[in-house]
């Protein structure tokens, strides 16, 4: 999980500035860092089972078991330990959500200088796994490293997969996110976690998979620290399409700047691919758990993920020019994955 610093914003700026703001952001652009992995790694290839989305979807008789894993930067873990543990459980269901699943257990690997340095992190850790009802199963410990350092991988299951790599041109662009929070200095994490009841964060996770399994969205992706706008970028890319995002349209708390809130990493956000018709459906099951949700955008053919106000229009990333990720499916003769 990458940390971007705060810096003052100003409020509401012009389309051309809050673009060139978002492409030099540190978030999105640190994505970019995963296509030259997937080169690596070879990527996109033959394998059966896709890389690219929130989590790797495995057949399992007639479900899916999912298998995620988060690492965290060094400068988040020193600065706010207890956080990073916490963000070690919620970050990865998020990602078992965002595919239509429902988490089984974490298991984590931590290095850290001595016990003193682990338990800020453990103590996170573990006040979120009681809180979402998941279980740590286990992991690995080396408390003599030089610094704290954290990941965490999980295990969940789906009846019905949303994933990246379904949005399709004609579908609605939604977001949710929960604006009942407050950002934890000095980067751009909005907490909307921490002081939630847990009761309520169970059932607020539940939505995602019952959205799946009444089919009412293509695909989904949480929002993650590349912010609403590079998310969009990366589900656009893996499922090989273009994305037109309103950002006046985007759910925001009061009193943060847009292109604040736009790079910033909240702790409850998914972006969701809707055919048109179930786009009231779905915007009402968030708002029934009074999460904000809005069509901010819509589905098409091309290669741009670009930002409007009705007017102008301003393209942040075109896959013609290059990969983001670098995990897009390769098309088929008809020209979909």
């Amino acid at each position: 999980m990458a940390t971007a610093a705060l810096r003052n914003c100003d409020p509401d700026p012009d389309l051309a500035t809050l673009a060139e703001r978002l492409r030099q952001g540190g978030g999105l652009n640190a994505k970019r860092e995963i296509a030259a992995v997937a080169r690596a790694l070879g990527l996109p290839g033959t394998q059966a089972i896709a890389v690219g989305d929130d989590c790797a979807a495995i057949p399992d008789g007639d479900a899916y078991t999912l298998f995620a894993i988060e690492g965290f930067m060094s400068e988040f873990v020193a600065a706010d330990p207890w956080f990073a543990g916490w963000c070690g459980v919620m970050v990865n269901i998020s990602d078992i959500a965002a595919m239509g699943g429902r988490p089984l257990a974490v298991v984590n690997a931590l290095w850290a200088d001595g016990i003193s340095g682990a338990t800020p992190l453990l103590e996170g850790l573990a006040a979120a796994a009681r809180s979402f009802d998941v279980p740590v199963v286990g992991g690995h410990s080396n408390l003599r490293g030089a610094s704290g350092q954290l990941a965490v991988a999980i295990l969940g299951r789906a009846q019905r997969l949303l994933t990246s790599f379904d949005a399709r041109p004609g579908d609605t662009l939604v977001a949710a996110i929960d604006l009942r929070g407050r950002y934890r200095p000095p980067f751009l994490n909005f907490d909307a976690a921490t002081l939630a009841p847990p009761r309520r964060l169970r059932g607020d996770i539940e939505l995602l998979p019952a959205i799946a399994e009444a089919g009412l969205a293509t695909a989904a992706k949480d929002i993650s620290q590349a912010g609403v706008v590079g998310t969009a970028a990366m589900l656009a890319e893996c499922s090989r399409v273009a994305i037109d995002i309103d950002p006046a349209a985007v759910p925001r708390p009061a009193g943060v700047a847009l292109d604040r809130w736009l790079m910033s990493f909240p702790s409850f956000g998914y972006l969701l691919s809707v055919p048109p018709a179930s786009t009231a459906a779905v915007v009402a099951r968030f708002a029934a758990r009074d999460i904000a949700a809005a069509a901010i955008g819509t589905v098409g053919d091309g290669t741009q993920v670009a930002i409007t106000d009705g007017t102008h229009r301003e393209v942040i990333w075109d896959f013609a020019a290059g990969p983001l990720i670098g995990c897009a499916p390769q098309p088929t003769a008809e020209g979909r994955p």
